[in-house]
């Protein structure tokens, strides 16, 4: 497929909070591919460092990304409301980039294609690794190291692909493929089971049937978490209102 109009990105953040700051991006546009560190205005915290293995000191001599080359490379990609910008989890990277000053227009997150196409559930995990692993993507991991943005946009890529071809089964053109998948990412998911929790494995269904109550715990606490800003949980919150409304 013509990929000419599709940014895949990742970032490496201070955190996971709405106010969280990158600390590297990298991405591939126009079959070229382009990476950088910087210093964020704010720490990198503890728990972003255990994941991304990115510290304070290794970015405390890097240029601030807001006057970086990158940055107006990046803005000048955005710019034009033709390109799509493809991440796994898209929403908060698009929210990372706009904590920047960045303006995000189409988005399609992997993330949700992936939950949209497993209609029985099967899929236990949807992260960005486990599904490297789990369709099998043909990839290295010297080439594709986990949690590093640029190894990270290389996976993004491969599953991005995989999914591309799953959906060809039912849609012939290539736009008409691109333009579900930007309707898919635009809204919550229905989710089919549970992966978390005493009830993992089990559909959210059968527990509705059985314990309503715990998915009106649940949805308390989820919404909880949104009010204070820690969490944005859109698909479980949609998922549970389906089944509580």
């Amino acid at each position: 497929m013509n990929k000419d109009k599709l940014i895949f990105l990742d970032t490496e953040t201070t955190g996971n909070d709405s106010e969280a700051r990158l600390c590297q991006v990298a991405y591939k546009f126009e079959g070229k591919e382009a990476e950088g560190f910087f210093k964020p205005p704010i720490p990198i915290s503890i728990e972003a460092m255990a994941v991304s293995h990115i510290t304070n000191k290794m970015v405390a001599d890097k240029e601030s990304f807001s006057n970086s080359a990158m940055k107006k490379d990046l803005e000048k990609i955005f710019s034009d409301e033709r390109n799509i910008f493809v991440a796994h989890n898209a929403d908060f990277d698009a929210r990372i980039l706009q904590n920047e000053g960045l303006i995000i227009g189409r988005k399609i997150d992997t993330v949700k294609i992936a939950q949209y196409l497993d209609e029985k559930g099967e899929i236990p995990r949807y992260n960005l690794q486990y599904l490297r692993y789990y369709f099998d993507l043909d990839l290295e991991l010297k080439d594709a190291p986990a949690h590093n943005a640029l190894g990270d946009i290389r996976v993004l890529e491969k599953l991005f692909d995989y999914l591309f071809e799953k959906m060809e089964e039912n849609l012939i053109s290539e736009e008409d493929i691109l333009e579900k998948m930007i309707e898919i990412s635009a809204l919550p998911v229905l989710l089919k089971k549970f992966n978390f929790g005493k009830y993992k494995g089990e559909k959210v269904e059968d527990v509705y049937r059985k314990d309503a109550r715990y998915l009106r715990w649940l949805w308390e606490q989820k919404e909880k978490a949104k009010q204070r800003g820690e969490e944005n949980d859109e698909n479980w919150i949609y998922t549970l209102e389906y089944y509580l409304k």
